[in-house]
């Protein structure tokens, strides 16, 4: 950990003339890419047909990014609407995860229906890939010098340069590194239901019992997603909406965690009815 104590990353991989590319992006299209590949491969083992998958996943990729940077734009409103163009500079940053996760819903749904596949299938497929994605695309945050959180003294605190610093905390020189604590847990979330998935498949549940498994993957994956989210936004200093004392973030997470834990607990009542 002693290279983040002590390394000030570029945001910048190549330049060459007007061609930039920048780190954040490359981890954004790397975390989609490996995603993708996981989750073909895991939809053979379900005989889910791959050529509508990737029509899904592109829908979904649309879907995710305009969802995911609508969400943050409304989140930090005063600010683009000072600078306007500055909404389409996605390459530095600024896509709402919660954002993605209910424009891709909204396409998942319809996706679904329009071609008669079983929605919380094609959502237990997608959410291994999403938390991976998220894991790899976390890192971003490093090399952009955003979404880090309280100053700390710890080892592994990173430094940030003044010019990204937030108020009150300009005088504080390390911050925790809040984008790997998040990256880190969506790797835990990532290797859990692929566990889930192994299970499945190994012991053929799937042929032997109808959607519950995939609600309870598929929700799995919202619940603990939301916990991760909702503890990390205690240290997080980014400028946010609050409500109550609590961030925007933690709200929407909370909203999250209560209408699955509902659904579970709804269709585990009707198990015990039959």
């Amino acid at each position: 950990m002693s290279i983040l104590h002590t390394f000030i990353p570029n945001a910048i991989l190549i330049q060459i003339g007007p061609l930039t590319i920048y780190y954040y992006g490359i981890l954004i299209v790397s975390g989609i890419l490996i995603s993708t590949i996981i989750v073909l491969k895991l939809a053979q083992r379900y005989a889910v047909d791959k050529n509508k998958l990737i029509d899904l996943l592109f829908w979904l990729l649309i879907f995710g990014l305009a969802g995911g940077r609508f969400y943050h734009v409304m989140l930090e409103f005063p600010y683009y609407l000072a600078h306007p163009l500055d909404i389409f500079k996605v390459w530095q940053g600024g896509l709402a995860i919660h954002g993605g996760i209910i424009a891709g819903l909204s396409a998942l749904y319809i996706f679904s229906k329009k071609n008669q596949i079983n929605f919380w299938l094609l959502s237990a497929l997608i959410v291994p890939g999403l938390a991976l994605a998220q894991a790899i695309g976390r890192v971003g945050n490093y090399f952009n010098q955003e979404l880090f959180g309280l100053p700390t003294f710890l080892p592994w605190g990173i430094p940030i340069e003044i010019q990204n610093r937030v108020a009150p905390y300009f005088n504080s020189e390390y911050y925790h590194p809040t984008f790997l604590y998040e990256s880190i847990g969506n790797l835990l979330i990532f290797i859990l239901l692929m566990f889930f998935h192994s299970y499945i498949i190994k012991h053929k549940i799937q042929k032997k019992t109808d959607n519950k498994i995939f609600i309870v993957l598929s929700l799995s994956y919202l619940i603990l997603y939301s916990l991760l989210r909702f503890g990390l936004e205690f240290i997080r200093i980014d400028p946010t909406p609050e409500f109550l004392f609590f961030r925007f973030p933690q709200i929407v997470s909370l909203i999250i965690i209560f209408i699955s834990v509902y659904y579970l607990y709804v269709i585990k009542k009707e198990k015990n009815r039959t």
